[in-house]
């Protein structure tokens, strides 16, 4: 096995596993990278994906214009994807609808396992939607942190009512002669 198939074998094992916003099977399905182009330098341990950039695996879609995968050995240790803006989209388990992320900046960490997406940051998920300049995504515990400390960006989130049933309407009281 030459090292471009190493290198996008532990693509394929550690590009944005999060384990809250995933399928569990998407990970057992082939990954496919698309670009216009690539550059694979080994000795420095930089991947780089230019143009229309898209990886699919399983119900996972992520999308931009520049990916660059930071490797150290055999083991990845970040992957930036920048875009206008960048897109993540996947099923997690038992939902019937996708979580999608879109900013013009994102990165995975390995270690300690995190995404961060920067610059008009948005996560939506069954209608909910969590919009900041800058929002952290700590996988194993499975914690988000939005916001800056800039006093003009806000945190927005929008929250959906649950569905249930409708509320109870009182009979008016009868009127009097």
């Amino acid at each position: 096995m030459n090292n471009l198939h190493k290198r996008l074998l532990l693509l394929l094992l550690t590009t944005f596993p999060v384990t809250g916003w995933t399928l569990s099977s998407d990970r057992e399905q082939p990954m496919l990278i698309e670009a216009d182009r690539a550059e694979l330098d080994d000795a420095k341990g930089i991947s780089i994906y230019r143009g229309n950039v898209r990886v699919t695996q399983g119900t996972l879609l992520l999308t931009g214009e520049v990916m660059t995968v930071y490797n150290k050995g055999d083991e990845v240790q970040k992957v930036i994807m920048e875009g206008t803006p960048a897109t993540y989209r996947q099923r997690p388990d038992n939902k019937d609808q996708d979580v999608r992320a879109r900013a013009l900046h994102m990165e995975y960490f390995t270690n300690p396992e995190k995404i961060v997406l920067t610059k008009q940051a948005e996560v939506e998920q069954e209608g909910n939607v969590l919009r900041s300049e800058r929002i952290v995504y700590d996988v194993p515990l499975d914690r988000v942190n939005a916001g800056t400390t800039e006093p003009d960006e806000r945190v927005r989130i929008t929250i959906q009512p649950k569905p249930g049933k409708p509320p109870e309407v009182k009979d008016a009281p009868p009127a009097s002669p």
